[in-house]
């Protein structure tokens, strides 16, 4: 049995990630944080699919709930596969930001990654993968998401550091670049704000988050992608 770790795993992205980890014969331990009805509707869904996955709720950010996450995972024998999916926004510009929510956004969307691969470093065996879920925003500038857009970028340039530290072990590791998906956070933005995004896209829509998912599955199968950043925008410029 191959196991894998999804954070952020009972809906939208990180929900579709996890039903094709699934489906690639993985056992899945997935995390959300808080939205307990979201979960129920995961588990449900997921029972369908298999037996084989187990849903944690840790708050990564809250020194307490990661160190129990780290124990409830490390009762598993390995991990070949991490998704860190986990990632929250502000959408504030430069002046608004207050040092607490910028560094929010940091530990939660970078710091605490590189935390757990180095937490988790003895579990994941050679010829493992490691994919973060960035955004199209870590690559073009975004005027009032400036903590997210930063942290993305960040979370891209490590994949491609992280690239060296597992040189010679088989395991790779590469973000995908997600453009704008059809999310549920995505359903409630303003429908002109919608259209105007989708106009500046050659596709004329929003993305799937299956669409992403597959993203995900192609670094899994394809042992020669690595350190790469995977644009899956539908064509997007954001001039």
């Amino acid at each position: 049995m191959k196991y894998a770790l999804v954070t952020g795993g009972t809906k939208g992205i990180g929900l579709a990630i996890v039903r094709m980890l699934m489906k690639e014969g993985y056992f899945v331990i997935l995390t959300y944080s808080n939205d307990d009805s979201a979960m129920e509707v995961c588990r449900k869904e997921l029972s369908l699919i298999s037996p084989n996955f187990r849903i944690v709720k840790a708050d990564q950010g809250d020194k307490e709930q990661y160190a129990s996450l780290l124990e409830i995972v490390k009762s598993y024998p390995s991990l070949s596969c991490i998704v860190f999916n986990v990632g929250i926004t502000l959408r504030k510009g430069l002046t608004d930001i207050e040092d607490a929510e910028w560094l929010h956004v940091m530990n939660v969307n970078v710091n605490i990654p590189v935390f757990m691969l180095r937490d988790l470093h003895e579990m994941i065996p050679h010829n493992s993968r490691i994919i973060f879920i960035g955004s199209e925003m870590g690559i073009y500038p975004h005027g009032t998401s400036l903590a997210y857009g930063v942290s993305k970028s960040a979370v891209h340039a490590l994949a491609q550091n992280l690239v060296k530290f597992y040189e010679n072990t088989g395991t790779t590791v590469n973000a995908i670049a997600p453009g704008f998906v059809e999310t549920e956070w995505q359903a409630r933005k303003n429908p002109e704000i919608k259209q105007n995004i989708c106009n500046k896209t050659a596709a004329k829509r929003f993305a799937t988050a299956d669409e992403i998912a597959d993203a995900v599955r192609f670094c899994i199968n394809n042992a020669f992608v690595n350190g790469s950043i995977i644009e899956v925008n539908g064509g997007y410029c954001y001039k």
